[in-house]
């Protein structure tokens, strides 16, 4: 129990409370939902930072119960609320998240917010602090709340900044912190380990047989970081997009940007630092690849955007995208890939995308509200049949499309047993036959290819598959 309970506590919001800024989401699900409002914000901040707040926030509304609290501090203000202490949300957010939150938290008396011509900031929140109380404590975490600090009887921090740590730790009251391993979740926001579906860039090597050449396995490998730092940027621009959307989720809750374990600010810089490296290493290669690497960005950019909200749309995008790694592979290196290997790839991931959007559906069946809008995409869960049906045609059809590349000429100049590759055939059938089974039975992660990262099927499938190919050459 505290030994302050008889002076109210003023507490902020963004960055204490929540562990994120409310209005920079608010700013990125505005800019998703509507593009051309980045040509209005200039405007808007013309005007100043209140009506900026203000602009935003009467277009967007944040789900305050999605948030991302400070677990341990909310705890405390539950139990100085319940110990009868008055708690005040002094916040420079716009009034109209704060009195979302207050309502949702239902612990808070009074709120002290930004309005449509106040920012309720630095001095300005101190003073209408002091208007109402002239003793207070105080629970903030950068420096802008040090003139209030300074004001306060009684000093808590709640995942201070470095500054603020150094200057208040020592004589703070309380000091909550709640911060994984930045570097930890800058490696997270990356998904350093999706970069496995690039290695599509290094299949028309391996299928030309030219896997022993120094150089071109150079260049490969160039293209495989230009795409994996591209793939990067656009993995942290859709988790700033989709911010919202993910704090709905039961998984993707936990991503570092909508837990409010790495700052919005910190992606939106990540974002041009990634596109650099992607582009710096793309300048070394062929012209032909910088244009498929820059093809990729703007298919993903729209994906992020608004084509991953439309059904059947988002599910041929995906598979795009995916083959588009086979053909940046090709460019980059020289080596030719088979027409009939593209469409093969084509039909293969547009079943694994399928995959991907049947689990999500199968997941949110299981919930108390199957026909939850916070997920926003364009199925419900009414769509499981056809998913089913369409997913495993396609990923049949990319077993009937192999069979053909088997009987075309590139294999006969290829491989001196040519006959041999049709073991691969069983292999692959029993692979997509098992990946929609569990699907089905929902036990499939939603993504399918992190979930065949860690299947032993999948390698025994894949180590049976490579010798099947070496003996053949």
């Amino acid at each position: 129990m505290s030994e302050n309970t008889s002076i109210p506590l003023c507490v902020d919001l963004d960055g204490t409370l929540v562990k994120l800024d409310t209005l920079h989401q608010a700013l990125f699900l505005l800019l998703r939902q509507s593009p051309a409002s980045l040509f209005r914000i200039p405007g808007w901040i013309a005007k100043g930072k209140a009506h900026l707040k203000n602009q935003i926030m009467q277009r967007i509304t944040l789900d305050a119960s999605a948030l991302p609290y400070h677990k341990a501090f909310l705890a405390y203000l539950r139990q100085e609320h319940e110990n009868g202490r008055q708690l005040v949300l002094a916040t420079a957010s716009n009034y109209r998240t704060a009195n979302a939150v207050a309502d949702h938290l239902d612990i808070f008396s009074d709120i002290i917010s930004s309005s449509v011509d106040i920012n309720m900031r630095h001095s300005r929140k101190l003073e209408a602090i002091q208007e109402r109380f002239p003793t207070f404590g105080y629970a903030g975490n950068d420096t802008a709340d040090f003139p209030i600090w300074d004001a306060a009887e009684e000093v808590i921090l709640v995942n201070p900044t470095p500054s603020a740590q150094a200057k208040y730790a020592a004589d703070a009251d309380h000091v909550f912190i709640e911060r994984p391993s930045l570097p930890r979740m800058l490696l997270k926001a990356m998904r350093c380990q999706q970069w496995l579906k690039n290695l599509l860039i290094f299949t028309p090597l391996f299928l030309a047989h030219r896997f022993t050449e120094a150089g071109t396995l150079l260049q490969a490998a160039t293209a495989f970081f230009a795409f994996s730092f591209a793939a990067s940027a656009i993995y942290v621009l859709n988790d700033l997009f989709d911010l919202s959307a993910d704090q709905h989720h039961p998984r993707k809750c936990r991503r570092p940007f909508a837990a409010g374990d790495l700052s919005i600010t910190t992606g939106a810089l990540l974002i041009p630092l990634l596109v650099i490296l992607s582009i710096a290493l793309a300048m070394l290669l062929p012209l032909q690849f910088l244009m498929v690497l820059l093809s990729y960005y703007a298919i993903t950019t729209l994906y992020s955007w608004r084509l991953k909200q439309l059904e059947i749309i988002d599910v041929l995008t995906l598979a795009i995208l995916y083959s588009l790694r086979i053909v940046a592979g090709a460019v980059a290196t020289g080596v030719p890939a088979s027409s009939w290997f593209i469409i093969f790839a084509v039909f293969l991931f547009l079943s694994l995308a399928l995959v991907k959007r049947l689990s999500e559906l199968r997941e949110m069946e299981n919930e108390s509200d199957p026909d939850h809008t916070g997920r926003e995409r364009g199925y419900t869960v009414g769509d499981l049949p056809l998913l089913m049906a369409f997913g495993t045609a396609s990923g049949y059809l990319s077993a009937f499309v192999f069979t053909m590349y088997l009987n075309s000429e590139w294999v006969a100049q290829l491989y001196s047993r040519p006959d041999l590759l049709w073991l691969f055939c069983p292999l692959l059938l029993y692979w997509i036959t098992r990946i929609w089974m569990l699907a089905w039975r929902g036990r499939m992660h939603d993504d399918p290819l992190a979930f065949a990262a860690k299947d032993p099927h999948t390698y025994i499938v894949g180590i049976l598959s490579v010798a099947i190919i070496l003996f053949a050459i």
